[in-house]
C-alpha cells in the first residue's frame, strides 16, 4: 500500500516540532564555525557552506512558525482553519534557501573564479567539517527516523512517502540536511583540490556547485509548497475509497461529483453532491448525511469536514442516456 491508497499522514505534534529544533539548533552552531574557519582559510567554498548553514537555520525558524501557526484551530473569521498557512511559511523557508544560500554561493563562486583565490591553511576547515558532519548527520538521522516511522505507519516505500506527504516541515528538514552532507562533501572536495593543485579554481568551482545543490533543493520544496497551497486533491485511491464508502450508505444511489482537498498534514475536506433516494423522507436523508460523516472520518481521521450536497441525478442520467425519472 502506498501513500495514494492509505489516509494521509497525521501530523506529527510535537515530534516535528523536535524535529526542526534540532536541525535548527545544529546548522546555528555550523553557520558560526564555518564562517570562522572560512575567514581563516580565505576558502571561498567554506563561505559559501557558512552562508548555506545560515539559509537551514533561518528555513528552519520559519518551519517552527508555520508549525505553530498552522495548528490554530478554525473560529468564525477562518472558518477552514489555519492549516494553510504552515505552506506559505514554508514556501517563504524555500525562498530563503535560494536567496541567503545559493545566491551567495553562486556569487562566491564566480567571484573566486574571476578574481583569483590565495589558498590559506585548510586544516581548521578540515576540523569544522568534519564536526559539521557529525552534527548534520544527527539532525539527518533524527528527520529520517520521523519520516520512516510514518512512511511505516502507512506501508509506503520511504522515498514514495517523502515525495508526497504534506508534512513539509519534516520533508524540508531530510531534503536540507541531505542537501548540507553533500555540500560539506563539496566543501572539503574544494579545499583538498587547492591543496593538492594551489590553486583557487576547485574551491572555486565548490563553491558554484554547492549553489546548484541548493537551487535544487529550493525548486523541490517551493514547488511541493505551491501545489499544497493551490489545493492538492487527495490521491485518486482514496477518493476512490471515500465514493464507496459514501455508495455503502444506505438511501444514497449515485456520487455525482466529489471534491476532496488537503488542508494540512492531519486536515482534509471532503464536498460532494450525492443523489439521494427519491422516497427517501427528509429524516433519512438527515440520517444518511451523519452515517457518511461518521464512516468517511472512521475511514480516513484525517478528514476533518464533510459537506454533503442533495442533488438530483437527472442530468447525469440524461448523459448515460436512461429514462431522467427513476
Amino acid at each position: 500500500m502506498t501513500p495514494s491508497e492509505a489516509d494521509p499522514p497525521r501530523d506529527g505534534g510535537g515530534e516535528s516540532v523536535g524535529t526542526v529544533l534540532v536541525a535548527a539548533a545544529a546548522n546555528l552552531g555550523i553557520a558560526v564555525a564555518k564562517a570562522v574557519a572560512g575567514v581563516i582559510s580565505g576558502s571561498s567554498a567554506m563561505l559559501s557552506e557558512a552562508a548555506h548553514s545560515v539559509a537551514d537555520t533561518v528555513t528552519e525558524l520559519m518551519l517552527l512558525v508555520s508549525l505553530k501557526r498552522g495548528v490554530r484551530p478554525a473560529d468564525e473569521d477562518y472558518p477552514l482553519g489555519h492549516g494553510a498557512e504552515r505552506y506559505i511559511w514554508a514556501l517563504l523557508a524555500a525562498v530563503a534557501t535560494f536567496v541567503g544560500g545559493a545566491v551567495f554561493s553562486f556569487y562566491d563562486g564566480v567571484h573566486t573564479l574571476v578574481e583569483g583565490e590565495e589558498p590559506g591553511d585548510p586544516l581548521i576547515s578540515y576540523i569544522v567539517l568534519g564536526v559539521a558532519f557529525l552534527l548534520e548527520g544527527y539532525s539527518l538521522r533524527t528527520g529520517v527516523r520521523q519520516a520512516r516511522g510514518e512512511a511505516a505507519r502507512l506501508k509506503a516505500p520511504f522515498r514514495l512517502y517523502l515525495r508526497h506527504t504534506p508534512d513539509t516541515a519534516v520533508k524540508a528538514v531530510v531534503l536540507e540536511d541531505t542537501a548540507a552532507l553533500a555540500g560539506l562533501l563539496l566543501a572539503a572536495g574544494g579545499l583538498l583540490g587547492g591543496q593538492l593543485t594551489g590553486s583557487g579554481v576547485w574551491d572555486g568551482l565548490a563553491s558554484l556547485l554547492i549553489g546548484l545543490l541548493l537551487l535544487y533543493v529550493a525548486w523541490v520544496l517551493g514547488r511541493s509548497n505551491a501545489v499544497l497551497l493551490i489545493g492538492r486533491a487527495l490521491p485518486r485511491p482514496m477518493r476512490e475509497r471515500i465514493r464507496a464508502e459514501l455508495l455503502a450508505v444506505e438511501h444514497i444511489e449515485a456520487v455525482l461529483e466529489l471534491t476532496t482537498v488537503v488542508q494540512g498534514p492531519r486536515q482534509a475536506l471532503v464536498a460532494a453532491k450525492v443523489d439521494f433516494r427519491d422516497v427517501s423522507t427528509a429524516a433519512q436523508v438527515e440520517w444518511a448525511c451523519e452515517t457518511a460523516e461518521a464512516r468517511l472520518r472512521q475511514a480516513f481521521p484525517a478528514i476533518g469536514r464533510v459537506y454533503l450536497d442533495p442533488t438530483p441525478g437527472y442530468a447525469q442520467r440524461r448523459e448515460e442516456g436512461l429514462s431522467p425519472w427513476p
